[in-house]
């Protein structure tokens, strides 16, 4: 093979890979956006406080943070918890606070309300422009 050959051949070979590329990007553009996360909080009162679940499809980086100042906003003083954020988000709770004046109702509340906030500001981060 000759200088000239290898040159073309060359050529050809970026031109392929061009042209995949763009095809590739046209089908990334029109594939549908992934699903949004699902996120599911049950709160049941127990003797004293609240046993806490909250779960999520997929790992949620920054969620628990929000979770815990949701918490520490109640005036909610977490006991024990079991944290798992490898595949999905899951977060086992059981906190004391101040019971009356405080009911499971607006535990979830807050919580959802912080999921809510956690998520939009998410969002803002991801739809943001990449330099």
């Amino acid at each position: 093979m000759d200088k000239t050959s290898i040159i073309v051949d060359a050529t050809k070979y970026i031109e392929e890979l061009k042209d995949k590329v763009e095809r590739l990007s046209g089908e990334a553009t029109t594939a549908q956006p992934p699903a949004a996360s699902s996120s599911s909080v049950t709160v049941e009162t127990l003797e004293q406080g609240y046993s806490i679940n909250v779960l999520s499809d997929k790992n949620s980086p920054g969620l628990l943070v929000a979770v815990l100042e949701a918490f520490d906003e109640l005036g909610l003083e977490v006991l024990d918890a079991t944290v798992s954020c490898s595949d999905n988000f899951q977060l086992q709770a059981v906190g004391t606070g101040q019971e009356e004046t405080m009911d499971a109702q607006m535990v979830k509340q807050a919580v959802q309300q912080a999921i809510h906030f956690w998520s939009q500001s998410n969002s803002v981060i991801d739809d943001a422009p990449h330099q």
